[in-house]
This record gives C-alpha cells, structure tokens and sequence, in this order.
C-alpha cells in the first residue's frame, strides 16, 4: 500500500496497464464507448463512421444500412420514412442486440461508401449475423413496406413439411434445399441454426425445407438420421437429388455447397430482381416461355450449360414467363400464342433468334449471342441479311433501313427518379 500524501498514488497494477496500453488506444475506446452510448440513448438511427462501423454492427443480429448525401434529394425523402420504419420494427423486436438501423453519409465517410460500392443515392443495405446480403432492399419506399421486408427477413426462413400433401405442393420456380429430419429423439438445435443461417443467406435463390413424417422414409438416406438434399427448380423430390457429402458441422461447408446449388447459371428474371439484373450491365439471352411449360426450359437450360458456358462472364441467361413479360413480347412483334421464344436484349435493342427449334443444332445459340458482339444483329436489322460472295446485287446502302425494337428490360434499371446515380454509373 503506498503510503497517504506520497507522490506516486497509483497502484503497481495502474502503473503496469498503462505502460501496455498506450494513452491513445484507451483514449480511442473511450471515444467509442462514449459514442455508443450516446447513439443508444438518444436516436432510432445512429450515424455510423468508419471509426465504429465494425464495432456497434458486429453486436446485432439485423443491421438495416442507409447510405445516402445530404445534398440528394431522394435521401432527404427517405430519411423520415426510415426513422419511421426503426421506430415501428424496434417495438415489435425490442430484444437488445436483435436490430440497429443506420445511416452513413457517403459525403464523409467516402471510405465506407467505397467498401460497400455505393453507386447512388440512397442505397439500403442489409447485413445479417455480421454478414452482408448480396441483394440491397429495392422494394417500395414506404413504411409498411420496408417494415414486412425486415419482418420477412427476421422471420425463420425454414418451411416444416410432414406430409406428402404439403410436399406436392413446393413452389418449382426454385431450386429447393430439403433437409429430411428422420429421429423423433430429439431437436438438433446446432445443425439447425447452422442450416437456418444458410437459408437467410440464400434466401432469395432457394427455398429451405424442414421435412419430417412419412416422406422421410422415402427420400432421406436409410442411415443417416438428418440429410440434406438439393432439389434443382422444375423437378418433384426424388431419391436421386444431389445430396450433401458430409454430415451437417460446418456452416462455410454447407454455405458453399448450397451456395454452388442455388444459384444456377440460368436464372428466372421477376420484377422483383429485374433492377438487379440489369444493373450488372450485361446483355440478357431470354427464353420467353408459357409457365406451364417445362420441355423448353428443360431445352434451353440444358444447351447453355453444355455450349455456353464460355460466355458466362458477358451475358446473363435468364427464364422469362412470357405471361407476364408481354409488353417485351409486343415489342418483338409477339404474343403469349407464339411462345416459346428466344431473344437477347442489349439494353439498346432486342433481337429474335429466328426459330426456337434451332437450338437444337449445335453452336447455333452460340453463333446467335457472337452476332451481337461482333454487330451483325444490328447491322441486319438496319440493312437487312448481310451479301454474300455470290450475292453481286448485295448493296447494303440500296436495302430498306429498318429499326430493330427498343430495349424494353434497360427501363427496368434503376430509375433517375428514385436514385441520383454517380457520375462514375451514368
């Protein structure tokens, strides 16, 4: 003990913390303890920096991110309305750690803005468990909206089947991840949370199914008491689907397993995610097809994943339901009566393949997708079949000009009147 009135009143173990720990770092964490606690208490949203950014997320299940400019005027019509949305969520989830909503002004902390590729404003973000969804929230501007997208989202993303009736009745669109639960021991808690944590992640790509009851004994492998199958979109479960390897430890192996499973090559493109598709700026190769029609799907799936594949990277392969894409069709001189249909849309124009059947010939879809790159879909539609060798009369200025149609998918990119999009997108 040291003695009353000496010079030195701390402690050996004072003296010790503070010559590891430099001034500045304890300065730093009280910087931040303190900035915790002043947006705890006195906002439904707090302003992030890039100071705290990791350190108040990382504590919370749901992160709801608005990145936004003062000076755009969508942000200034967003910000009330996702104050008003924390208000409403945070009653209805109270639980602490459970959802923080919270806003980054790109305009100084272009750092965070850069890291999370913000390019417009206002951009809504979702991070769960620490992790970033892929897809940013790019539904209605309103309350009650953006409160059932994050209702949605908190909600257990698992759907419990125990009867044949409720199996038959899995929506195809989607490829669908079952986990066939055969033991009536017990609830497998770990493997469970594990699987449900993919599902989040996956979300918008596969359904997840919980299955017990009689279909076990039919689709689950005799021994094993949990196993998890991949059902490919189309399909009814079969004793066939891939199934996953190992048993059910770790959360990076069966993330990408499902992951390699859920999202295919050839993709259906809804209103819902037709923003995000073109906002990848590639050009799209369409079948538009009924929606009760499998054979063309089965067909033209199966083409580009055994010709096209080399073309991955500059082109998206999407499923259209010609039913409900018929303004594109009207576009294209078509109706519903005359699917299915194959085009590719450059976000400039849209060019037909002249007849669906012909992909059954082999590089004819390929040949069909180089005649965009190198310009002749567009050359002929202007001028018409380009001359041959024996063509002498084949004088491109004498053709008739035509104009190929419109693009019709490019007005379904992100809109100037609900964004200000960067100088560095336009």
């Amino acid at each position: 003990m040291w003695p009353i009135g000496s010079s030195n009143q701390q402690t050996p173990n004072v003296q010790v913390f503070y010559r590891k720990f430099p001034t500045k770092i304890i300065a730093h964490c009280l910087l931040i303890a303190l900035s915790w606690l002043t947006k705890s208490a006195n906002a439904n949203v707090v302003s992030l920096t890039s100071n705290d950014f990791d350190a108040y997320t990382s504590h919370y299940e749901l992160v709801f991110l608005n990145f936004y400019a003062d000076w755009c005027r969508f942000s200034q019509l967003l910000a009330p309305i996702f104050e008003e949305v924390s208000k409403k969520i945070t009653i209805e989830f109270p639980d602490e750690g459970k959802v923080l909503f919270a806003k980054i002004d790109c305009e100084h902390e272009s750092a965070l803005g850069q890291r999370f590729h913000i390019t417009k404003y206002p951009t809504l973000k979702v991070m769960l468990n620490g992790k970033l969804l892929k897809r940013e929230y790019r539904g209605q501007r309103s309350s009650e909206a953006m409160a059932q997208y994050l209702r949605d989202l908190l909600k257990d993303p698992i759907i419990p089947i125990n009867s044949y009736d409720e199996l038959n009745k899995i929506d195809e669109k989607k490829g669908a991840i079952m986990t066939y639960f055969r033991s009536e021991a017990g609830f497998q808690k770990i493997e469970y949370d594990l699987l449900r944590k993919v599902a989040r992640d996956l979300r918008d790509d596969c359904k997840f199914y919980w299955v017990t009851g009689p279909p076990v004994d039919k689709y689950s492998t005799a021994e094993k008491i949990l196993s998890i199958k991949f059902k490919p979109s189309r399909s009814s479960p079969s004793p066939d689907d891939l199934e996953f390897p190992t048993d059910l430890k770790s959360y990076d192996e069966l993330s990408t397993w499902a992951t390699d499973k859920c999202i295919p090559l050839v993709r259906e493109i809804t209103f819902e995610n037709a923003e995000e598709l073109t906002e990848e700026g590639l050009p799209f190769l369409i079948l538009f097809h009924h929606p009760d029609d499998k054979h063309s799907v089965e067909l033209y799936t199966k083409t580009v994943n055994q010709e096209l594949l080399s073309e991955s990277g500059s082109i998206n392969f999407l499923l259209a339901d010609g039913v409900k894409f018929a303004h594109p069709l009207m576009h294209l001189g078509k109706t519903p009566k005359d699917l299915p249909l194959v085009a590719i849309d450059s976000f400039r124009h849209m060019y037909m393949f002249p007849n669906f059947d012909d992909i059954r010939t082999p590089g004819k879809l390929k040949q069909f997708i180089q005649e965009l790159y190198s310009g002749k879909l567009h050359r002929e539609f202007h001028f018409g079949p380009d001359p041959t060798s024996h063509d002498h009369h084949g004088d491109g200025h004498n053709q008739l000009q035509t104009q190929p149609p419109e693009s019709t998918f490019a007005k379904l990119a992100p809109s100037k009147i609900r964004y200000t999009l960067l100088k560095d997108e336009l």
